[in-house]
Formats: C-alpha cells, structure tokens, sequence
C-alpha cells in the first residue's frame, strides 16, 4: 500500500452520503488511547522499583504519600548523594569503580524510594552530567545498570525534568546493542520508553537519532521481560500522529514474525504489550495495517478473544484480575482497527457460521455485560465496524443475545458508549452500499429495534452538543421518517419529541446538520402533515 497514513479504518456509518469518518476517528483513537491506557491501569511512564535483572532493595512503604518534612529531609538526601557521586566520579584511586556502583545505588534508592521521587533535587544538585559520565562505554554493567535505573526515574518526572534527559539519550540509544548485557538494554529501554512516553516532540528526537531499530530487534528473542520493555517502549515511540514511525516497525525483519510468536503465548503481561503496539501499528498506518492483515494476526486475536476467561472472575487476586481485563481491552481495541481495514477482511475472517465468529460475539456480549466502562466501549466498537459489514454479518449480530444489550446501553450508558452503540444499531439497519447516495434498508431490523425503543436513544443524541453524535442521531431519524412501514415513521418521530430536537438546527453554525434537520422537518412535517387525521 503506498500511502502510509489513515484514511479508511472505520467503515461508512448509518449514512454514507455524510461520508467516511474512518480515518478521522481511528486517528482520533489512537492519539487519545494513552488516557485509556491509565484508566486500564497502564501508565504511559513508568517509574522503576524493581530494576531489570529483577533485584528491588528499595523498601516501599502501603502509602506512597509523604510528608513534608519528609520530602525536605529526601531532598537532602537526594542533593547529598549527588555531591557524593560527583566526588566518585572525580576519584581515580584504588576501588574507584565500586565507589562509583555504591553511591550510584544510593541515589538509584532515593529516585526509587517514593511514588514521586525527588527528581528536582537531583537535577539541581546536577545529576544528568555525572549520570551520562557513568554510562560511558567501558563502563562495568553495575555501573551501566544503575546509571540507567537513575536515568529511567528521572524520566518519570515531569515533562521538564524528562527533557532533562536530552544529553543521555545517544548513550541509552547506543546501550541497546548486540554488544550489551540483557539487563542494561532493558533498563534503557525502559528509561527511553519514559522519554517517548512523554509526547511528540521528544518521541521524534528519539526517532531522529535512531532509537526504533535497535528497540525493534529487542522484541525478537524469546525473552519474556526484554520483549515486555521494549515493546512497551515501541508502543510509546510509534503513538504518532505522524505514522512513519509505525510503517518503519513494521518493515523491520523479524518484527512482524515475533509479534505472532509473542501473541501466541500465555503469558497475559506479554500480550498485553506486544497487542498495544499492534494497536498503534493498526491505527496509524495503511502499510502497516496491510502487512498485519495479510498475516496470522487477526486470527491470533480472535482466538485470545474466544478462549479469554478474562470476565469469569476467577482470579482472586485484584491486580492480576485488573491486568486480564487490560489484555482484553487492547485486544479488543486491536481487532476492532484490523477489522476495519478494508472490505474483505471481516468477510475472510469472521466467517457466519464458524466456531471461532460465534465465540467472538460471544465474548463481545460478555464484555457488554461487564461493569467495566472500557470494556464496553471497546466491544461496541468491534461490534460497529462487524455490524457495517455484509448482510450475514448484521444478521449474526441481530439475531445473538447482544442486540437487547445494546438496546439498554443506548439509554443508560455514558455519552461515550451510547455513541459507539449508535453506530452498531444503525448499521445494522442499513445494507451495505457502494455509492454516496441514501442507503438501501433493511426494513426488519429497522421495525424490530425502533419497537423496542430505540428510537428515544437516538433522538437523544440529536440533541447532544456533539456533532458526530448529532449526525448520527439525525441519521437514523431519517431511517426512521423514509422506511418504517405503513408510513408511521413522523407520527414515531413526532411522539419522542424529535421535531422539537431537530429544530434546535433551524439556524444551527453547522451547516451539515442544519441542511440536515432542516430538510427532514420540511419533507416529513410541511404543510400537509397532519391533514389527514
């Protein structure tokens, strides 16, 4: 595929003559999913506690708040070990080395002590210079280790202090090589990943000094830890908006094969990581997305999704149970990017009729079910991108148990998810057109779900100050006003109030919606309506 970028990921919704808003909300998801990613309990930056050859000698106390006489005396502690490592790092005597790794570690206890580490005291005190000296080629790998657990810390900070790092990165960028200690490359990559997670300005410096490739090829062994950091990294490098970082992952030999091996494997942690940057390749670029469709990817996801116990709650332990439903969510989020690729992938994957479709919509209810929000959310979305596909796929939706869901999320859920449901039912009641004209119908799903309440939903979101939401609202009231049968669909409109939301658009700055409502209100409620009766 020659363009790199976005440009057809979500297809044509209830009304294609509005036209294509694929690539805009896909571009949308995938710049906005970092606040998702801490709502599911994975941070975009990471403090480390327990560093990569998993030695973690640092007490933690159950609450992370301190006092502030207690942040003083870290503070002073903090400005103190860094005078000491200036003294090290000057001293050339007997045991200059292990002078060094001691008082390396005391700061790296420091930086490690607190939920909020006291980065403010090390930078003043001078900390990066004598940290970049530590990491200096030839150094021992304790030595290298702690520079670049120190490093990593300080990265978590603020946005400030994370740019402080700027004069490190070349040597956490050259630390990533063949010629490094597992550990070492890990604990840079770890302290690179908080740089990238930062944002764009300091993701396209790393970019620029060419820190994807050697990230890349870190993914490629079978080493459960070093993949689960750098494909964490990679997935906070290649965010965008601009997806030729995502492109350039992609054709990196090897990538695309580990990405498969690691997506086969039980460990959820993993997945969970190696997915996200899936998500990020699927939802950025054209080329990318190709390459992953073509593969075994969206097979491997479905199978995660059908086989998951993730929602049976069998797990007693919280946080184990919170980092199953973080897998389920960005593998949700995966399939639903790839299934919307282009107009043949839903129809040569999720097959009607076939074991593993049905135990997808069976898991996609089950996440419906949820009390989780974003489970939910994510599910509509897989759900909208199925449902805008052939006639067997609406079908296999409207006849499983997730239609009544929907039905009941579309008047009680939050904003948020009542959108994404809008667009399942609405495509549902439209087949699939070709041209940008008025869709054809599908006049017994439209009669089915508009007498069992939808229509009250919709007309909701008509007089939502969103304007996605809006549109689609006044979508499906057109649906509604051209094709219930017997010509019942103003009396309908009329009885939920609609004339009333759509004029709120009589003089309305958009002029799409105005044109819109305006034009339903003239054909369907002129002079003439009502004569009869």
């Amino acid at each position: 595929m020659a363009d790199d970028s976005s440009t057809s990921h979500r297809r044509d919704p209830i009304k294609s003559s509005v036209g294509n808003v694929a690539a805009q909300r896909r571009r949308q998801n995938a710049v906005t999913v970092g606040k998702e990613r801490r709502e599911s309990l994975v941070r975009a930056k990471r403090l480390c506690r327990v560093g990569a050859t998993g030695d973690g000698d640092v007490p933690v106390e159950e609450n992370d708040m301190i006092t502030d006489e207690a942040g003083f005396l870290l503070d002073t502690q903090t400005s103190s070990a860094v005078e000491e490592l200036k003294s090290a790092v000057a001293y050339q005597g007997k045991g200059a080395m292990q002078k060094r790794v001691n008082t390396l570690r005391q700061l790296r206890r420091l930086l490690s002590k607190s939920e909020f580490p006291p980065v403010e005291a090390a930078l003043k005190a001078g900390a990066i210079p004598l940290l970049v000296q530590c990491l200096s080629f030839g150094s021992p790998d304790e030595q290298l280790l702690e520079a670049a657990w120190c490093l990593t810390n300080i990265a978590a900070g603020k946005p400030e202090e994370t740019k402080a790092l700027m004069p490190a990165l070349p040597l956490l960028i050259a630390h990533l090589g063949e010629k490094s200690s597992l550990p070492v490359a890990e604990q840079c990559a770890w302290a690179l990943g908080n740089v990238a997670g930062e944002g764009e300005e300091l993701r396209n410096v790393l970019l620029s000094q060419g820190a994807l490739p050697p990230l890349a090829r870190m993914m490629l062994p079978n080493k459960g830890s070093t993949v689960r950091t750098a494909a964490w990294a990679l997935s906070n490098l290649i965010k965008g908006p601009d997806p030729k970082a995502a492109t350039e992952l992609i054709k990196v030999d090897g990538v695309l094969d580990a990405i498969l091996r690691h997506l086969r494997k039980v460990d959820e942690e993993l997945a969970t990581e190696v997915a996200w940057v899936v998500v990020y390749l699927s939802a950025l670029s054209n080329f990318a997305t190709g390459v992953l469709v073509k593969s075994d990817v969206l097979q491997l996801l479905v199978e995660r999704l059908a086989t998951s116990n993730s929602l049976q709650l069998l797990i007693p332990n919280e946080n184990k149970l919170m980092q199953r439903k973080c897998t389920l969510i960005v593998v949700l989020r995966s399939l639903g990017n790839l299934v919307a690729a282009d107009s043949h992938t839903i129809s040569t994957v999720l097959v009607p009729g076939h074991e593993i479709t049905d135990g997808v919509i069976k898991v996609l209810v089950k996440c419906l079910k949820s009390d989780h929000r974003v489970l939910k959310k994510e599910a509509s979305w897989v759900l909208s991108n199925i449902a805008a596909g052939s006639i067997e796929h609406k079908q296999l939706i409207y006849s499983s148990e997730a239609v009544p869901l929907l039905l009941r999320l579309l008047s009680t859920a939050p904003f948020d998810i009542r959108k994404e449901v809008a667009y399942v039912l609405g495509n549902l009641c439209v087949a699939p057109t070709a041209g940008e004209g008025k869709p054809n119908l599908i006049e017994e799903h439209l009669a089915s779900l508009v007498q069992r309440g939808c229509l009250s939903g919709f007309i909701d979101l008509v007089r939502s100050a969103d304007i996605e939401a809006a549109r689609l609202g006044l979508q499906f009231t057109e649906l509604v006003l051209r094709g219930v049968p017997n010509g019942d669909g103003p009396k309908l409109v009329e009885q939920e109030d609609g004339i009333d939301a759509m004029e709120i658009y009589q003089f309305h700055e958009n002029e799409d919606l105005r044109n819109m409502a305006n034009g339903l209100v003239d054909k369907y409620f002129g002079e003439d309506y009502g004569i009869d009766e």
